[in-house]
Formats: structure tokens, sequence, C-alpha cells
């Protein structure tokens, strides 16, 4: 096909139009992605005053094409006459930047800092910065009356603030991140707020703490008691990275207080994500210093009149032994995990239980052996049977991160004790013991020491007692048969 007067050097532009105009997206897109192509046989001169303008002026179509489009456009610079000539290429690419869907502006917005590396510092006051100059629209979309261009502001004001530089973060961005903070939508509220740490470090170093003192940290402090609960949490899970940014005094100073008062919020997201990033605020004030203002405060949780506060603080007691250490733990914090055995709340006895079996992986078996096991069997005498079924329930669960050795030598004695007694319940949970810690022994223990006490069992008066030992001798329960 030629153009139509004749000329063939229109061809490639002329084919380019009837491809594009195709009701078939395919054949549209194929015809994109051998722009590079069509360049080179357009030359650069005719790339620049033809195939530019034309992409310029139909950029309409599928956001497959256009994706297409904007990831092509970003390797132009040579076949448009190399770094001279680049600013060519920022229209089509300004378009395609201002599209409805999100992944087509990012990848022309990703094409625009490609290529804005080729121009010349000229140039770029020239052509590109008129293109950058943002901060109208960027004031006008963090004021939007939709919540949602709020959102998006505020959901990559990380980005922005990298693109402007120093200046204009210091003059435009802190007072616009300050409204977003302050927002009257929450959704907008919790992107700020999770942006305040990367937003805080990325700030000019020669008046950063200044400015996050006077302007950001007010704003966070109102965050902190926010009525929405995805607010306070997005917060909580970066509040403690702030510690390395201001120092030690800062942080004892302004936000020790915050984190004291996000530890005891009544969402257990927040204190979980305080809790999780302990480890930020101990690398800055030391373990002692922890241990004098948030850890009281943890311990008070601890200890709650309500059972599903202190279960919750139950949970993350194995995150947080592992950020304080073994030492540490064992100091501030063992007695307290040893006192949850015995809670009045079943559901707190179980999580303890648990706990100790999860302190077990992190800590180890030695550890174990010498600090959690001789607590744990000396509840065996406990006149309370409730608390002598604990002990069981813990042998259950330590016995495979303890090991054969540990199991055989501390826990199996005591549980093949228990099997005399007087509440039945104790004796049925013996059965059922010797059943779960069975898989750990040896088969000439399993056949000297477990085999006859559930015999006895399996003859008891009670009828659960019986059916228990029944079940853990059936062959089907121990690893091996018994005739």
């Amino acid at each position: 096909m030629a153009g139509a007067d004749g000329d063939d050097s229109l061809y490639p532009i002329a084919v380019l139009i009837d491809e594009l105009r195709n009701e078939d997206v395919q054949l549209r897109l194929n015809s994109i992605k051998k722009l590079s192509t069509i360049a080179l046989a357009l030359g650069v001169e005719r790339t620049r005053t033809e195939l530019l303008p034309f992409l310029t002026d139909t950029i309409y179509d599928e956001d497959e094409v256009l994706l297409a489009l904007a990831e092509q456009l970003g390797n132009f610079t040579m076949l448009v006459g190399g770094p001279e000539y680049v600013h060519c290429l920022l229209p089509p690419l300004e378009s395609l930047a201002t599209v409805e869907e999100t992944v087509v502006r990012d990848k022309a917005v990703e094409s625009l800092r490609k290529i804005s590396q080729e121009h010349s510092p000229v140039d770029l006051e020239v052509h590109f910065e008129p293109l950058t100059l943002v901060m109208p629209t960027l004031r006008q979309a963090a004021e939007d009356k939709s919540w949602r261009v709020r959102y998006m502001v505020a959901d990559k004001f990380s980005e922005l603030q990298k693109a402007v530089g120093p200046e204009i973060t210091k003059n435009d961005l802190v007072p616009a991140f300050q409204n977003l903070l302050k927002d009257c939508e929450a959704e907008v509220r919790a992107a700020a707020a999770n942006k305040v740490k990367e937003f805080c470090e990325n700030l000019p170093e020669d008046n950063r703490e200044q400015i996050i003192m006077t302007h950001i940290l007010p704003c966070v402090k109102e965050l902190v008691s926010d009525t929405n609960q995805h607010v306070k949490s997005a917060l909580a899970s970066v509040i403690m990275g702030l510690s390395t940014i201001l120092g030690k005094d800062n942080t004892i100073e302004h936000l020790l207080p915050l984190f004291l008062a996000q530890l005891k919020d009544e969402c257990p997201e927040v204190r979980l994500n305080i809790i999780s990033n302990l480890d930020c605020v101990n690398e800055v004030i030391g373990i002692r210093q922890l241990s004098q203002s948030l850890l009281p405060a943890i311990v008070e949780l601890a200890e709650d009149a309500k059972w599903r506060v202190r279960l919750a603080i139950i949970e993350y007691m194995p995150l947080l032994a592992g950020q304080l250490g073994v030492e540490f733990f064992d100091e501030k914090l063992n007695t307290l995990c040893m006192a949850w055995l015995i809670d009045h709340v079943y559901a707190i006895r179980e999580a303890a239980t648990c706990n100790l079996m999860k302190l077990v992986e992190k800590f180890g078996a030695d550890w174990a052996q010498n600090t959690i096991v001789p607590k744990v069997l000396g509840m065996a005498n406990d006149p309370n049977y409730l608390h002598r079924m604990t002990t069981l329930f813990c042998i259950n669960a330590l016995s495979d991160v303890c090991g054969r050795d540990i199991t055989t030598k501390q826990m199996l004695p005591v549980v093949l004790k228990m099997s005399e007694d007087q509440v039945a319940n104790v004796r049925f949970n013996v059965a059922k013991s010797l059943q779960k810690i069975g898989p750990v022994l040896e088969k000439i223990t399993l056949q000297n020491q477990v085999k006859p006490v559930l015999d006895k069992l399996a003859t008891d008066k009670d009828m659960d007692v019986k059916y228990f030992a029944h079940e853990a001798l059936s062959g089907e329960c121990l690893p091996y048969e018994y005739s």
C-alpha cells in the first residue's frame, strides 16, 4: 500500500494508521510493539515530526495497548535523535500519564523518569520542569473533594517526596502531609499514617528533627487516640521506627508515652504492632530503659482483670521473648509465663501451655530442662486437680520440642506416677498423655514402662479412664503394636 500521493515513504505511517484503527485489539497491540521498527524506517526527523504527533493525538485505546505504548516510548531516545531531541517524547508520555487506568499512568511515569536522565540540565529546566511543576496540581489533589483522590495522594506521598526534592518537600509537602494526617476520612488518615516513618526518613537531614518535632509529631500524637482502629493500627506499625530517627532523648521524652498509650489500646492489632517492633526502640534506648518504661505496661496487661486482654499478651509473648533475649526474659517475664498456667480461666491455661512450647522452640531444649520443665513437673503435686492436669497438658506440648531424652528421664516418670491420682479426670488424661508422647519414646520404654500402666488403667473403675486406656493400647495410637 502506498500513500495517497503515491509516495512509498509514507507507507509505515499509513500502515500504522490502518492497524491502529482496526477493531482487532491484538492487531493494534502488535502494531504498537513494533513502533521501534517503524521509527527506524521513518528516520529520526520523521519520527519526531510525524510519528510522535500522531501518537499524541490518537491516545484513546485499550489499556493493554496504552500500557505497551507507555513502555515503548521510554526506549525511544535514540530513535528521535538522541538526548538533544529527547524532549519530543514528553507530550505523548504526559498524555499517557493522565489516563484513567493506574498501571498505564505508572508505566508512563516510569518512562518519564527514565528519559529525564537523558535531558541536559538546560533541557530539564526548559522542557521537563514545566511538566514536573506539579505543586499546584498536587495541592489541589491533596484537598480534592473526593476522598479517593486524597487517599491516592497519601498512598503515593513518599514517591512524590523523592521526586520533588528537599526544598519543595520542606515548603510544600510538609503542610500537605499534615493535612492528610488530619483528614476527615479515616482511609486517608490511615494511608498517611502508614507513611509517617518513610516521610520522616526522607526529610532533609539539616532540619529533619526540627520539622518532625514541630510539624509531624503533634499530628502523630492525635492519631494515637484516633477513633478509627485502622488508623491507629497503621500508625502503630511504623511509629517505633521514629526512635531511630529522633534519637534516645527524644524517644524517651516524647515517643515512649505514645508507645505506652498504644500498648494499652483496646485494639489487639495496635498492641501487636507495637510489641512486634520493640527491637527498634531497644536499639536506641537500651534494654534497661525499655524494661523501666514499657515492660511494666506489658506486665500490667498480662495481669489484667479481663481474661481476653491477658490472652492477647500471652499470644505475643514468644515474639517479645525473641526480641528481648533469653537472659532478660528469664529475669523479667519467666515468672509471668508460669503464673498463667494456673490461671482460673481454662483458655488462659491452654494458651500458656502453647506459649511454653513456642518458647522452647525459640530458646532450646537445654533452656527448657533447666528453667521450664522443673516448674511444670512441680505442679503435679498441686492440691488443685486442674493444675495437675495442666502439668499433663504441658508435657503433651513439650515432649516433641524437648526431645526423647528429657521426655523419658524427666517427664515420663511424673506421668506414670499420676496414673494413681484419685481424680478420674487426671487418670484418663494420663492415658491420653501416654498416647501423645508415645511416638517420642523408645520401644523398650513403651514395653517396660508405658504398657503396664495402660493395662492397669484399662481395668479402672471409671469408664472414661478405661476407654482412653484402651484407645492408647489399640495399636493405632502408639507406634508399636501390643498383643
